[in-house]
Protein backbone atom coordinates (compact mmCIF):
# COMPACT_ATOMS: atom_id res chain seq x y z
CA UNK A 1 0.00 0.00 0.00
CA UNK A 2 2.87 2.74 -0.14
CA UNK A 3 2.25 5.16 2.29
CA UNK A 4 -1.44 4.83 2.28
CA UNK A 5 -1.62 2.84 5.07
CA UNK A 6 -4.91 2.96 6.64
CA UNK A 7 -5.43 1.83 10.35
CA UNK A 8 -9.21 0.17 11.25
CA UNK A 9 -10.22 1.91 14.36
CA UNK A 10 -14.04 0.05 14.84
CA UNK A 11 -17.08 -0.17 14.27
CA UNK A 12 -18.51 3.31 12.38
CA UNK A 13 -21.72 2.43 13.93
CA UNK A 14 -20.80 1.89 17.54
CA UNK A 15 -18.08 4.78 17.30
CA UNK A 16 -21.14 7.28 15.89
CA UNK A 17 -22.76 6.81 19.18
CA UNK A 18 -20.20 9.35 21.15
CA UNK A 19 -19.29 12.77 20.39
CA UNK A 20 -15.70 12.54 21.66
CA UNK A 21 -13.59 9.57 22.63
CA UNK A 22 -10.28 9.31 22.91
CA UNK A 23 -8.71 6.25 20.18
CA UNK A 24 -5.40 5.19 19.52
CA UNK A 25 -3.83 5.11 16.08
CA UNK A 26 -1.02 2.91 16.88
CA UNK A 27 0.75 3.87 19.77
CA UNK A 28 -0.50 7.73 19.42
CA UNK A 29 -3.75 8.96 21.06
CA UNK A 30 -5.80 10.70 19.30
CA UNK A 31 -9.73 12.68 19.87
CA UNK A 32 -12.30 11.35 17.02
CA UNK A 33 -15.27 13.69 16.99
CA UNK A 34 -18.99 12.58 15.28
CA UNK A 35 -20.99 15.33 14.15
CA UNK A 36 -23.45 16.13 11.31
CA UNK A 37 -22.89 12.96 10.09
CA UNK A 38 -19.33 13.11 10.06
CA UNK A 39 -16.08 11.81 11.70
CA UNK A 40 -13.16 14.02 12.77
CA UNK A 41 -9.97 13.02 14.31
CA UNK A 42 -7.02 15.04 15.70
CA UNK A 43 -3.91 14.40 17.71
CA UNK A 44 -5.03 13.77 21.34
CA UNK A 45 -2.22 15.77 23.28
CA UNK A 46 -3.06 19.25 23.83
CA UNK A 47 -0.53 22.18 22.80
CA UNK A 48 -0.58 24.11 26.08
CA UNK A 49 0.50 21.12 28.60
CA UNK A 50 -0.43 18.12 27.25
CA UNK A 51 -4.00 17.39 28.20
CA UNK A 52 -5.83 14.32 26.67
CA UNK A 53 -8.11 16.13 24.00
CA UNK A 54 -10.11 12.71 23.57
CA UNK A 55 -11.38 13.20 27.00
CA UNK A 56 -12.76 16.66 26.79
CA UNK A 57 -15.94 18.34 25.31
CA UNK A 58 -17.12 18.74 22.02
CA UNK A 59 -18.37 22.35 21.61
CA UNK A 60 -19.91 22.76 18.30
CA UNK A 61 -17.18 21.91 15.87
CA UNK A 62 -14.23 22.45 18.64
CA UNK A 63 -13.02 20.04 21.00
CA UNK A 64 -12.27 21.38 24.73
CA UNK A 65 -8.98 20.02 26.69
CA UNK A 66 -10.00 19.39 29.81
CA UNK A 67 -7.45 20.56 31.29
CA UNK A 68 -7.80 23.83 30.52
CA UNK A 69 -10.12 24.26 28.34
CA UNK A 70 -7.86 25.14 25.18
CA UNK A 71 -9.84 24.39 21.95
CA UNK A 72 -9.21 23.06 18.44
CA UNK A 73 -11.39 22.36 15.54
CA UNK A 74 -12.17 19.04 15.62
CA UNK A 75 -11.59 18.42 11.82
CA UNK A 76 -8.35 20.93 11.10
CA UNK A 77 -6.73 20.87 14.15
CA UNK A 78 -6.69 24.66 14.77
CA UNK A 79 -7.06 26.48 17.40
CA UNK A 80 -10.18 28.43 18.30
CA UNK A 81 -11.03 31.78 16.06
CA UNK A 82 -7.82 34.00 16.44
CA UNK A 83 -5.67 31.52 17.27
CA UNK A 84 -5.99 29.28 14.02
CA UNK A 85 -2.34 28.50 13.33
CA UNK A 86 -1.83 27.31 17.28
CA UNK A 87 -2.82 23.62 15.85
CA UNK A 88 -2.46 19.99 16.87
CA UNK A 89 -2.43 17.55 14.29
CA UNK A 90 -4.85 16.20 11.97
CA UNK A 91 -5.74 12.72 10.38
CA UNK A 92 -7.51 11.74 7.33
CA UNK A 93 -9.78 9.01 7.93
CA UNK A 94 -12.96 7.34 5.67
CA UNK A 95 -15.65 4.48 6.53
CA UNK A 96 -15.61 1.55 4.58
CA UNK A 97 -17.98 -1.50 4.59
CA UNK A 98 -18.85 0.02 8.47
CA UNK A 99 -15.69 0.24 9.20
CA UNK A 100 -13.31 3.52 10.07
CA UNK A 101 -9.93 3.44 8.69
CA UNK A 102 -7.89 6.11 9.66
CA UNK A 103 -4.73 7.00 8.39
CA UNK A 104 -1.69 5.97 10.37
CA UNK A 105 0.22 9.38 9.73
CA UNK A 106 -0.86 12.52 10.31
CA UNK A 107 -1.43 14.85 7.20
CA UNK A 108 -0.61 18.49 9.44
CA UNK A 109 2.16 19.13 11.88
CA UNK A 110 1.83 20.69 15.10
CA UNK A 111 2.37 24.19 15.04
CA UNK A 112 2.64 26.26 18.65
CA UNK A 113 2.25 29.69 18.80
CA UNK A 114 4.61 31.85 21.31
CA UNK A 115 2.91 32.72 23.88
CA UNK A 116 3.79 35.96 25.88
CA UNK A 117 5.25 34.34 29.78
CA UNK A 118 3.15 35.18 32.54
CA UNK A 119 4.59 37.42 34.79
CA UNK A 120 5.47 34.94 37.41
CA UNK A 121 6.69 32.55 35.05
CA UNK A 122 11.04 33.15 35.93
CA UNK A 123 13.71 32.18 37.74
CA UNK A 124 13.56 31.82 41.63
CA UNK A 125 16.93 34.32 42.09
CA UNK A 126 16.22 36.80 44.60
CA UNK A 127 16.55 40.20 44.34
CA UNK A 128 19.64 41.52 46.50
CA UNK A 129 19.06 43.75 49.20
CA UNK A 130 18.29 43.68 52.54
CA UNK A 131 15.88 41.52 54.26
CA UNK A 132 12.51 42.45 53.55
CA UNK A 133 9.09 41.28 55.40
CA UNK A 134 5.66 40.53 54.14
CA UNK A 135 2.60 40.58 56.14
CA UNK A 136 -0.66 39.25 55.11
CA UNK A 137 -4.02 40.27 56.58
CA UNK A 138 -6.60 37.28 56.30
CA UNK A 139 -9.76 39.00 58.36
CA UNK A 140 -12.94 39.79 56.50
CA UNK A 141 -14.66 42.72 56.71
CA UNK A 142 -16.61 45.52 54.40
CA UNK A 143 -13.87 48.32 53.88
CA UNK A 144 -16.41 50.55 53.42
CA UNK A 145 -17.47 50.63 56.92
CA UNK A 146 -14.69 49.05 58.72
CA UNK A 147 -13.98 47.48 62.16
CA UNK A 148 -11.41 46.75 64.44
CA UNK A 149 -9.69 43.74 63.44
CA UNK A 150 -7.63 42.45 66.71
CA UNK A 151 -5.21 40.05 64.32
CA UNK A 152 -4.36 42.93 61.60
CA UNK A 153 -3.85 45.68 63.96
CA UNK A 154 -1.02 43.67 66.05
CA UNK A 155 0.02 42.62 62.30
CA UNK A 156 0.31 46.31 61.69
CA UNK A 157 2.42 47.15 64.75
CA UNK A 158 5.11 43.90 64.15
CA UNK A 159 5.61 45.63 59.80
CA UNK A 160 6.00 49.33 61.98
CA UNK A 161 8.34 47.25 63.96
CA UNK A 162 10.45 45.78 61.09
CA UNK A 163 10.64 49.37 59.80
CA UNK A 164 11.50 50.94 62.88
CA UNK A 165 14.12 48.98 64.64
CA UNK A 166 15.17 46.67 62.10
CA UNK A 167 15.36 49.66 59.14
CA UNK A 168 13.48 46.58 56.93
CA UNK A 169 11.03 47.20 54.20
CA UNK A 170 7.71 46.05 54.74
CA UNK A 171 4.66 45.59 52.77
CA UNK A 172 0.99 44.53 54.40
CA UNK A 173 -1.08 42.61 51.79
CA UNK A 174 -4.72 42.75 53.09
CA UNK A 175 -6.58 39.31 51.33
CA UNK A 176 -10.11 40.76 51.44
CA UNK A 177 -8.92 43.71 49.14
CA UNK A 178 -8.04 41.08 46.12
CA UNK A 179 -10.59 39.60 44.01
CA UNK A 180 -9.43 36.01 43.34
CA UNK A 181 -11.31 32.83 41.88
CA UNK A 182 -11.35 29.74 44.55
CA UNK A 183 -9.01 26.78 43.52
CA UNK A 184 -11.26 24.61 40.95
CA UNK A 185 -9.61 21.39 41.48
CA UNK A 186 -7.30 21.38 38.26
CA UNK A 187 -4.95 18.50 40.24
CA UNK A 188 -7.97 15.84 40.35
CA UNK A 189 -7.85 16.23 37.21
CA UNK A 190 -4.49 15.33 37.10
CA UNK A 191 -1.43 15.85 38.93
CA UNK A 192 0.13 17.37 36.09
CA UNK A 193 -2.86 19.49 35.09
CA UNK A 194 -1.81 21.78 37.96
CA UNK A 195 0.72 24.23 36.92
CA UNK A 196 3.11 27.17 37.78
CA UNK A 197 1.92 29.63 37.43
CA UNK A 198 -1.54 28.37 38.24
CA UNK A 199 -3.90 27.78 35.64
CA UNK A 200 -6.48 30.28 36.96
CA UNK A 201 -3.65 33.02 37.05
CA UNK A 202 -2.84 32.25 33.39
CA UNK A 203 -6.11 32.37 32.01
CA UNK A 204 -6.91 35.57 34.06
CA UNK A 205 -4.48 38.30 34.33
CA UNK A 206 -5.44 39.98 36.94
CA UNK A 207 -6.14 37.50 39.46
CA UNK A 208 -5.87 38.70 42.99
CA UNK A 209 -3.59 35.81 43.79
CA UNK A 210 -0.78 37.35 41.46
CA UNK A 211 0.00 39.65 44.38
CA UNK A 212 0.33 36.67 47.04
CA UNK A 213 2.31 34.55 44.51
CA UNK A 214 4.51 37.52 43.58
CA UNK A 215 5.49 38.47 47.51
CA UNK A 216 5.31 35.00 48.52
CA UNK A 217 7.69 33.17 46.21
CA UNK A 218 9.70 36.08 44.63
CA UNK A 219 9.67 39.40 47.26
CA UNK A 220 9.65 38.79 50.99
CA UNK A 221 12.13 36.84 53.37
CA UNK A 222 9.78 36.65 56.59
CA UNK A 223 6.55 36.06 56.18
CA UNK A 224 3.69 37.07 59.30
CA UNK A 225 0.08 35.82 58.57
CA UNK A 226 -2.41 36.86 60.68
CA UNK A 227 -6.33 35.22 60.88
CA UNK A 228 -8.94 35.41 63.10
CA UNK A 229 -10.46 32.36 64.73
CA UNK A 230 -14.02 31.36 63.41
CA UNK A 231 -15.66 28.81 64.46
CA UNK A 232 -12.33 27.17 65.48
CA UNK A 233 -10.11 27.84 62.62
CA UNK A 234 -9.00 29.95 60.58
CA UNK A 235 -10.66 32.52 58.46
CA UNK A 236 -12.84 31.50 55.08
CA UNK A 237 -10.67 33.55 53.37
CA UNK A 238 -7.23 32.27 54.35
CA UNK A 239 -8.74 28.71 53.27
CA UNK A 240 -9.47 29.76 50.16
CA UNK A 241 -6.17 31.61 49.82
CA UNK A 242 -4.32 28.27 50.79
CA UNK A 243 -6.34 26.44 48.25
CA UNK A 244 -4.85 28.33 45.39
CA UNK A 245 -0.88 27.37 47.07
CA UNK A 246 -1.10 24.13 46.12
CA UNK A 247 0.37 25.52 42.76
CA UNK A 248 3.33 26.14 44.83
CA UNK A 249 3.24 22.66 46.78
CA UNK A 250 2.69 20.70 43.98
CA UNK A 251 5.96 22.19 42.21
CA UNK A 252 7.51 19.98 45.19
CA UNK A 253 5.28 16.72 44.47
CA UNK A 254 5.92 16.90 40.94
CA UNK A 255 8.88 18.36 39.95
CA UNK A 256 11.52 18.01 42.89
CA UNK A 257 11.29 22.15 42.88
CA UNK A 258 11.11 24.13 45.89
CA UNK A 259 9.75 27.13 45.24
CA UNK A 260 10.39 28.81 48.86
CA UNK A 261 14.01 28.48 50.27
CA UNK A 262 15.49 30.48 53.57
CA UNK A 263 12.20 31.63 54.03
CA UNK A 264 10.51 32.27 57.66
CA UNK A 265 6.82 32.81 59.13
CA UNK A 266 5.01 33.77 61.76
CA UNK A 267 1.96 33.84 62.64
CA UNK A 268 -0.59 35.92 64.54
CA UNK A 269 -4.22 34.07 66.10
CA UNK A 270 -7.14 36.21 67.83
CA UNK A 271 -10.46 35.25 68.40
CA UNK A 272 -13.66 34.86 70.56
CA UNK A 273 -13.36 31.46 70.99
CA UNK A 274 -10.56 28.88 71.97
CA UNK A 275 -8.97 26.61 70.02
CA UNK A 276 -5.53 28.38 69.57
CA UNK A 277 -3.40 25.34 69.36
CA UNK A 278 -5.34 23.69 66.93
CA UNK A 279 -5.18 26.78 64.44
CA UNK A 280 -1.97 27.00 64.76
CA UNK A 281 -0.41 23.72 64.28
CA UNK A 282 -2.85 23.51 60.74
CA UNK A 283 -0.92 26.77 60.36
CA UNK A 284 2.57 25.20 60.78
CA UNK A 285 1.75 22.43 59.16
CA UNK A 286 0.46 23.82 55.96
CA UNK A 287 3.21 26.44 55.35
CA UNK A 288 5.89 23.87 56.66
CA UNK A 289 4.57 21.84 53.54
CA UNK A 290 5.35 24.60 51.62
CA UNK A 291 8.85 24.80 52.39
CA UNK A 292 8.45 27.73 55.31
CA UNK A 293 10.93 27.59 58.25
CA UNK A 294 9.77 29.26 61.62
CA UNK A 295 11.34 30.26 64.67
CA UNK A 296 11.30 29.57 68.22
CA UNK A 297 7.88 30.12 69.44
CA UNK A 298 6.27 30.59 66.09
CA UNK A 299 3.50 32.23 66.82
CA UNK A 300 1.55 34.80 69.32
CA UNK A 301 -2.63 34.48 69.64
CA UNK A 302 -5.02 35.74 71.87
CA UNK A 303 -8.32 34.58 72.71
CA UNK A 304 -11.51 35.43 74.69
CA UNK A 305 -12.56 31.60 75.69
CA UNK A 306 -15.93 29.56 74.95
CA UNK A 307 -17.77 31.21 77.84
CA UNK A 308 -16.81 35.12 76.96
CA UNK A 309 -19.15 36.75 74.79
CA UNK A 310 -17.98 40.42 75.37
CA UNK A 311 -16.70 40.89 71.73
CA UNK A 312 -16.41 44.50 72.77
CA UNK A 313 -14.43 44.08 75.95
CA UNK A 314 -12.35 41.92 73.46
CA UNK A 315 -11.44 44.21 71.11
CA UNK A 316 -10.69 46.87 74.12
CA UNK A 317 -8.40 44.27 75.53
CA UNK A 318 -6.57 44.08 72.10
CA UNK A 319 -6.23 47.74 71.76
CA UNK A 320 -4.63 48.82 74.72
CA UNK A 321 -2.51 45.39 75.89
CA UNK A 322 0.81 46.22 75.45
CA UNK A 323 1.80 42.92 76.29
CA UNK A 324 0.14 41.49 73.12
CA UNK A 325 1.67 44.60 70.73
CA UNK A 326 4.63 43.68 72.09
CA UNK A 327 4.56 39.85 71.74
CA UNK A 328 4.16 40.89 68.14
CA UNK A 329 6.85 43.17 67.88
CA UNK A 330 8.82 40.55 69.58
CA UNK A 331 7.57 37.18 67.18
CA UNK A 332 8.79 39.96 63.85
CA UNK A 333 12.33 39.80 65.92
CA UNK A 334 12.81 36.29 66.29
CA UNK A 335 12.09 35.86 62.56
CA UNK A 336 13.87 38.47 61.52
CA UNK A 337 17.16 36.93 63.44
CA UNK A 338 15.97 33.33 61.78
CA UNK A 339 16.20 34.89 58.12
CA UNK A 340 19.42 36.91 59.07
CA UNK A 341 20.79 33.20 60.07
CA UNK A 342 19.68 31.79 56.98
CA UNK A 343 20.55 34.08 54.23
CA UNK A 344 24.20 33.42 55.09
CA UNK A 345 24.25 30.10 54.86
CA UNK A 346 23.43 27.71 51.74
CA UNK A 347 19.81 25.54 52.51
CA UNK A 348 21.01 22.06 52.27
CA UNK A 349 19.79 19.74 49.30
CA UNK A 350 16.15 18.49 49.41
CA UNK A 351 15.06 15.14 47.84
CA UNK A 352 11.34 14.70 47.37
CA UNK A 353 11.63 11.09 49.10
CA UNK A 354 13.24 12.63 51.96
CA UNK A 355 9.37 14.09 52.52
CA UNK A 356 7.19 11.54 50.50
CA UNK A 357 8.93 8.73 49.44
CA UNK A 358 7.93 9.67 46.62
CA UNK A 359 8.97 6.77 43.96
CA UNK A 360 9.09 4.31 46.18
CA UNK A 361 6.36 2.42 44.51
CA UNK A 362 8.48 2.42 41.35
CA UNK A 363 11.52 1.64 42.03
CA UNK A 364 10.76 -1.48 45.00
CA UNK A 365 12.39 -1.90 48.11
CA UNK A 366 16.04 -1.56 48.70
CA UNK A 367 17.97 -4.37 48.19
CA UNK A 368 18.93 -6.29 51.12
CA UNK A 369 22.80 -6.91 52.40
Amino acid sequence: MGDEQWLDIGDAGQLAQQPLQQVMIGKTKAALSYANGQFGVINGSCNHVGGPLGLGTLEGDYVTCPWHHWKFHRITGEGEPGYEADRVPRYECKVEGGRLLVRDAPASTRNRLPHAKHPLDRDLKRAPGPLRVWGLSTTIMDDAHPRYSTSEALLQSALEHAGAKHALEFRMTKLRALDFRACEGYYSKSAYACTWPCSISQVHHHDGMNEVYENLVFWADVILVATPIRWGVASSLYFKMAERLNTVQNQITLRNRVMLKDKVAGFIITGGQDNIQAVAGQMLQFFGELGLQFPQFPYIAHSRGWTAEDMERNVEIVQHSRQLHDGARALLDRCVDLAARLAVGAAPPFERAGRKAAGVERRGPPASG
